[in-house]
Parts: C-alpha cells; sequence; structure tokens
C-alpha cells in the first residue's frame, strides 16, 4: 500500500518527511536498521542479526509491501536520512481481519520530536480507513516507557503480558506485551469497540 508523501515540523523545528519508501530509500533503511539495532535493547534484533538484509532482500521486501492490500510501511525522512519506519499489517482470514498489527522505531536522535506521534497517528487512520479493523496491537518489551508511553497516550490499553518472551545476551528475561505477547488494543473513534 502506497502512503503519499507529508511533511511534519518536529519540535525543534526542522522537517520531516513521512512517506511510503522508495528504492533511493533501500541503503538508507539498512543503514537505520543498525543504528536503531546499536541504540536499544527494546527491538527484536541484535546489531549483528542485521547482516542478513541486503540491497537485493530490502528491495523484494519493500516492492512487496508498497504492493500489498494488507500491509503499508512508513518511513521517516529528516535531515538527508532515514530516522524512523512504521508499520502496519492485518490478515485477510475471516478470524483475524479484524486484528491489525503495528511497529514503530526511531533513530535516538530523533527521539521527542513528535514523529512516533505523527506516525502511529497515520497507522490509526490507514486501520480506521478499513471497514474490518476493529482493534490495532502492538508489542511492546519489559521497561521501555518511552514506547509505553506513547502508546498509552495514543489510547492503547494493555491487554496481555507474556513473561520470560525475550531473553538478552546475558541471560536477563524480559516480558513482552501484546496480545500474543504484550497486547494493546486502540478504541476506534468510529465507535467500534472491541469485547476486551
Amino acid at each position: 500500500m502506497i502512503i503519499k508523501e507529508t511533511e511534519y515540523t518536529m519540535k525543534n523545528g526542522r522537517q520531516v518527511l513521512i512517506r511510503s519508501p522508495r528504492e533511493e530509500d533501500i541503503q538508507g533503511i539498512l543503514d537505520y536498521l543498525y543504528q536503531t539495532a546499536c541504540e536499544t535493547e527494546f527491538l527484536l534484533r541484535y546489531p549483528e542479526e542485521c547482516s542478513q538484509y541486503t540491497p537485493e532482500s530490502e528491495k523484494v521486501y519493500l516492492e512487496r509491501i508498497n504492493a500489498s492490500e494488507t500491509e503499508a510501511f512508513l518511513t521517516a525522512l529528516a535531515d538527508g536520512k532515514v530516522v524512523g519506519t512504521a508499520q502496519i499489517r492485518w490478515s485477510t482470514n475471516l478470524k483475524l481481519k479484524h486484528r491489525a498489527s503495528v511497529g514503530i522505531a526511531l533513530v535516538k536522535d530523533y527521539w521527542n520530536q513528535g514523529i512516533g506521534t505523527v506516525m502511529m497517528q497515520e497507522m490509526i487512520r490507514i486501520a480506521e480507513a478499513n471497514p474490518d479493523i476493529l482493534q490495532v496491537e502492538l508489542d511492546f518489551i519489559e521497561g521501555n516507557a518511552r514506547a509505553r508511553a506513547l502508546y498509552e497516550k495514543m489510547g492503547f490499553r494493555i491487554t496481555g503480558v507474556r513473561p520470560n518472551a525475550i531473553r538478552l545476551k546475558d541471560g536477563t528475561l524480559l516480558c513482552r506485551t501484546r496480545g500474543r505477547f504484550f497486547c494493546l488494543v486502540h478504541e476506534s473513534t468510529k465507535g467500534r469497540k472491541s469485547p476486551c
């Protein structure tokens, strides 16, 4: 699914462009994946795991998502580089098509600039435009207070916790919150309420 290009002013007064990824963004996305993996323990990959992503595999992946009717992927570009991504996907399976799953991450230098809020608003807008989607779900890892605050600000609520779902290199076990793990449900403004 292609999302139109929109420009926003960050809290620091600089501009950020949010749009579907293009072929010229591939290396920037690969650099972003590695950088974010280096900056936080709250993602599902370590920096060394980013070597599995190649320009060729990323091109195939982005072409598939941009052509998809059940997924959308956004890139945030500022200061000439990719500084964030967000993705939403949903199923066409009759028992699951009422649920969409969202993921988002930003480069640390761009935290607290309003980019996460804008990208989450766009993910929710996409979900609300689909009459089948009744709830939007996402995960976050125990200790990620910044993510939790954003999600709660956006109207999400915790509906479940999966203990010991994440194991760090040092052996530390962390909870993951979501439907399968940590489940957050966004109550749509269309009045469609989850029975949870």
